[in-house]
């Protein structure tokens, strides 16, 4: 099981972040200011530009990682990790769209296939074997009733 992501928590009176940056959170904006003013401002579910603002603070020098942590409540973990990204891939890395799984496999023509074998009395792993699929996926398709495995008439000649 996943840990649960803790969310920021954006003080809603100017509080002292590092030791020329402040932060206070205005309705459903967060301002950050250094001793000149305002440096950076979000809403205040945006958490990809406050990781971005977070890790630019730390690598610049103006804040710790344990400031972050202190401040926002967040863990230390995601700073670790916020902190690795900007420098790794920069301001950009926090806006890269996230990948998503590959196109499925039991396309309607596979599927269709696999049920005409299965219907010949031919083994999930022998049809995995056979479409280039793996069992597992087969297995969990019959389960799903995306697939039927028609009743036993007796011993196949088909290996299991």
């Amino acid at each position: 099981m996943l840990p649960q992501q803790r969310l920021p928590v954006f003080p809603e009176e100017m509080t002292p972040l590092g030791g020329h940056l402040s932060v206070v959170r205005r309705g459903r904006q967060v301002f950050y200011f250094n001793d000149y003013g305002p440096v950076q401002v979000h809403d205040v579910d945006d958490l990809r530009t406050f990781r971005l603002a977070t890790s630019q603070f730390h690598d610049l020098g103006l804040v710790t990682q344990a400031e972050i942590v202190r401040t926002f409540g967040v863990s230390k973990k995601s700073v670790l990790h916020s902190v690795k990204l900007f420098r790794e891939k920069g301001a950009a890395g926090f806006f890269v769209a996230r990948r998503t799984r590959g196109p499925a496999v039991l396309t309607p023509p596979v599927l269709e296939r696999a049920q005409e074998l299965l219907n010949q009395g031919v083994k999930v792993p022998v049809v995995a074997a056979k479409l280039g699929l793996k069992r597992d996926t087969l297995r969990k398709a019959v389960r799903a009733g995306r697939l039927q495995k028609p009743p036993h008439e007796g011993k196949s000649n088909q290996e299991s």
